[in-house]
This record gives structure tokens, C-alpha cells and sequence, in this order.
């Protein structure tokens, strides 16, 4: 039984220096060492020996299949360095080629200018928080003072997800304030919040309107605030997006949640007030806007107007892009046009 042992040896090395590839070598070591070999079942009659025969051949067997895997071992290392050898001997690497370019992604420019947005207020205090763009026709609507038969939802061209008149019809929010009625129905003042998000409304697309936009929404209630902290706060923001030199101006306007209501134009950057195309003539660009919380809409959400007042600002982050940059047409930044994107 030991001359077959010896016979298995001879017979797996000389086949071992004829193994050329690292397949080769797995089927070797299949054949050689495997559970099915013919070393395993040798090893495995061993129980079948008397004790004298179980000693040598048993030590005989562990001899073969020990130098068998040094022999394996061996010849891995070797077919590795082969393996090396070899790559080394292809072209040279020429170290001093410029590398290959990988375009570098980047923020589109509405979420830029939301962070930038976002970033000018929270220095201030306020809070970003986010909010649902499925609403129902409450919070859109009725919670800001705008009832059914209110002549202001005519300024708003609503898309409807049902045709129901109930507080809980569904539509896609036509601005981000209902989250002014959230945020107040859910804490207690002081309050000091904006909100960025998409809205939408059932308008035909051309250079200056699209059916989806975004705005950012702001709201500060407390004890003693006034019209003045209002515009404190606007003039802030603007001259923070703007420049610190930007003349700001604040108007009278109207919206039904607020009293009273204003809006905020920046002068022009192109004729610097003079009056241009981009202006209307005017020399102001409107981008904004806000007024003091309706006392009614302060009580439909549990807070005493008579302890508490606050004021709120809203705002379309395309206008303000497109004022930053001169973009001349709202449909460039959903083209998917990489040549406009890259600029920015």
C-alpha cells in the first residue's frame, strides 16, 4: 500500500511541473488533494488497518499529502510572479500623461439659490423646515382667510385632485403659506420659520410662468413684533443676496392673510434706477411678498392676537435666479440643457 502512496506521489509532481495556468492548478489540486482523490481515500482506509499497518501507512499518507500542498503552495507563488513578469513586460506606463477628465456634478442653480436663501436666514434665527405639496384646500386656502366665495382664489389657478368644495379637497399646493397654518396650529409662538418647496398652478408655460415653481415662505410670530421688524429683516435679506449697496424699496400690497401687506423690489442692477427693459422702466425689480399675520388667521390656529402678532414673507426662487444671473427665459432651467447648466 505504501508503493501505491509512492506510485500517487511521483505520479502528482510530475504532473504539477506540466501545470502552466492557475486554472490548471485548481484541477491539479481537485484531482490531487480534493475530497474525491485518490490521497483522501487512503487516508480515509487507514481506520481499516490493524494497528501496527495504521501507524506507518497512516504517517506515510500525512508525508505524501503534507509535501503535496508545499508543492502547491510553491507552485502558486511561481505562477503569480509569471503573472507579474508578464504585465511588467507590456507598455510603460507614461506617468507624465495628463489624467483622464470625470465631470464633476453639481447643485442645480434653483437649489443653489434656495440654499443661499435658507443660509441668509437661518443666520437670522429662522428655522428651515418642509412641507407637504399635496394639500388640502384648508390649509391652502380657507386657514389663510380665503374662503370659498373669497374673490383672491382667482389670483391662484389651482390644480385639483378632487372636485369636492369640502376643507379637506385635495389639490397641489399653489403656494408654500400653508405651512404658515401648520407650523402654528403645531407650536406655540415664537415662531420664526421658512419654508422652501415646489408649487404648482394651472398656467401656460411661456418665458416668464411655468406650471411648476418653487418658493420660500417665511413666518415669525411673537410678543411685539411689528411692521418695522419686518422690514428690518427684508432689507437684511435683501442686501445679503444682493449687495450691501442694493437700494431696496417697500410698498403697500395685497394679500388676503396679511394686514397690512407689502411687497419688496430691489433696484435694478441694469440701469441702476434709471429705467430699462429689464424694469419696465421703473427702475425696480419686484421679488417679494409679505405683510403683518392677520389677526383672523392668528386665531383660527389657537393664537391670542391680542398677545401675540408676527409677520410673513413668501418669495419665487426663479425670479431671484433669474434677476442674479440675467436669465431671459424661467423655461431654461428644466430643459435639461447642459450648456446652460455648466454656467452655473
Amino acid at each position: 500500500m505504501q508503493q501505491e502512496l509512492d506510485r500517487l506521489e511521483a505520479a502528482a509532481l510530475a504532473e504539477l511541473e506540466r501545470v502552466e495556468t492557475p486554472g490548471e492548478l485548481e484541477e491539479w489540486r481537485v484531482r490531487y488533494l480534493g475530497k474525491k482523490s485518490a490521497l483522501t481515500s487512503a487516508l480515509r482506509s487507514v481506520a481499516a488497518l490493524s494497528p501496527d499497518e495504521k501507524k506507518s501507512y497512516g504517517a506515510r499518507a500525512n508525508a505524501v499529502k503534507s509535501g503535496l500542498q508545499r508543492q502547491l503552495s510553491l507552485k502558486q507563488e511561481s505562477l503569480n510572479l509569471s503573472s507579474i513578469h508578464l504585465s511588467m513586460g507590456g507598455p510603460a506606463l507614461d506617468v507624465s500623461l495628463p489624467g483622464r477628465y470625470f465631470p464633476v456634478g453639481r447643485l442645480h442653480p434653483i437649489t443653489q439659490v434656495i440654499h443661499e436663501i435658507c443660509a441668509v436666514f437661518a443666520r437670522m434665527g429662522f428655522q428651515v423646515i418642509d412641507g407637504p405639496e399635496v394639500e388640502k384646500d384648508y390649509y391652502n386656502f380657507e386657514g389663510l382667510n380665503i374662503p370659498h366665495d373669497h374673490p383672491a382664489r382667482d389670483m391662484f389657478a389651482t390644480l385639483w385632485l378632487d372636485a369636492s368644495e369640502s376643507p379637506d379637497a385635495r389639490l397641489l399646493r399653489t403656494h408654500t403659506s400653508p405651512m404658515q397654518v401648520r407650523i402654528m396650529e403645531a407650536h406655540k409662538p415664537p415662531l420664526r420659520f421658512v419654508v422652501p418647496g415646489r408649487t404648482y398652478r394651472y398656467e401656460a408655460t411661456d418665458a416668464t410662468h411655468d406650471w411648476m415653481f418653487h418658493q420660500v415662505e417665511g413666518l415669525a410670530v411673537d410678543t411685539d413684533i411689528t411692521l418695522r421688524d419686518l422690514k428690518e429683516t427684508l432689507f437684511e435679506f435683501c442686501r445679503s443676496m444682493f449687495g450691501r449697496d442694493t437700494g431696496v424699496r417697500f410698498r403697500c400690497d395685497y394679500f388676503p392673510f396679511v394686514e397690512p401687506g407689502g411687497e419688496v423690489a430691489i433696484e435694478c442692477f441694469q440701469c441702476k434706477g434709471a429705467g430699462c427693459r429689464l424694469c419696465g422702466g421703473t427702475g425696480w425689480l419686484e421679488i417679494l411678498g409679505c405683510g403683518m399675520v392677520h389677526p383672523d388667521v392668528l386665531a383660527r390656529c389657537g393664537i391670542d392676537p391680542r398677545v401675540y402678532s408676527g409677520f410673513a414673507f413668501g418669495m419665487g426662487v426663479e425670479r431671484i435666479t433669474i434677476l442674479r444671473h440675467g436669465v431671459d427665459d424661467i423655461r431654461h432651467f428644466y430643459s435639461g440643457d447642459f450648456r446652460f447648466l455648466r454656467q452655473f
